[in-house]
């Protein structure tokens, strides 16, 4: 069971929350790969446009006689190898539209999000409470939850204009409903920041998981003082060699 950070709608830690079902944690990169092909191809407008030699104005009369001038030949001056003349094998309007299976589609959401959820990058809000758009409110809270500066991806319940109309001024965050979001916005985005009742699941009691400046400030309070280098012993004198002697033979003594 994955587990995001929970926060409550006034951005602060409340601890951990567990995701539903579907975070298994499981990532399919070849269904991301299609998913995010898919969108990009699907944002083209394909007007792109070149004339042919046929569609360029004038170029009706040979520019010179066939014969006795020693240039080469010419028939037109609107041929591809002429200035100003048409081109060959151009764009032409066209449709770069890309398909691909409702099954294929989901599981690259799917994926999309156990890959920003294993990398603990999803912040559950209870709610996000705004009466009337306030773009000071949404920094805020972005800054409290040290996203400022990052890609965000907040995600609603239902249609909420003031929420959007909030971030909208902010560069780099995203607004939209929790089921609209696409496997390419949810990989684009830094962070996610999803409201409990889009999301589902349930939270789970106890500290969440610390912020970059409260781990700082937890690793010095810990550290112990430096202990004093011990003293060392002095080396031992060696002691001189013993002369080898002869060594008596049992016999001779």
């Amino acid at each position: 069971m994955l587990e995001a950070h929970h926060v409550t709608a006034a951005a602060k830690r409340k601890g951990s929350y567990a995701l539903p079902e579907q975070f298994d944690g499981k990532v399919n990169q070849p269904a991301l790969y299609h998913a995010v092909r898919s969108y990009l191809n699907n944002q083209r407008q394909g007007t792109a446009k070149t004339k042919t030699r046929g569609q360029v104005s004038g170029g009706n009369q040979k520019p010179w006689r066939q014969k006795g001038t020693g240039r080469a030949r010419q028939g037109s001056t609107r041929a591809p190898n002429w200035p100003g003349g048409g081109k060959v094998f151009g764009p032409i309007p066209r449709s770069y539209r890309t398909g691909i299976p409702r099954k294929v589609r989901r599981l690259a959401r799917v994926s999309a999000l156990n890959a920003r959820a294993r990398e603990g990058r999803i912040y559950v809000i209870e709610a996000l409470e705004f009466e009337a758009p306030k773009t000071s409110r949404m920094a805020e809270i972005l800054e409290q939850l040290e996203l400022t500066g990052k890609k965000v991806l907040v995600l609603t319940h239902d249609h909420r204009p003031e929420v959007y109309l909030s971030a909208r001024n902010i560069p780099g965050v995203e607004v939209m409903r929790y089921g609209e979001a696409a496997a390419y916005n949810l990989i684009w985005a830094d962070a996610l920041l999803v409201e409990e009742a889009a999301i589902g699941g349930h939270a789970i009691a106890g500290a969440g998981r610390a912020t970059t400046k409260e781990k700082r400030v937890k690793k010095a309070a810990g550290k112990k003082p430096a202990a004093a280098p011990k003293a060392k012993r002095p080396a031992a004198k060696k002691r001189p060699a013993a002369k080898a002697g002869k060594k008596k033979d049992k016999r001779d003594a």
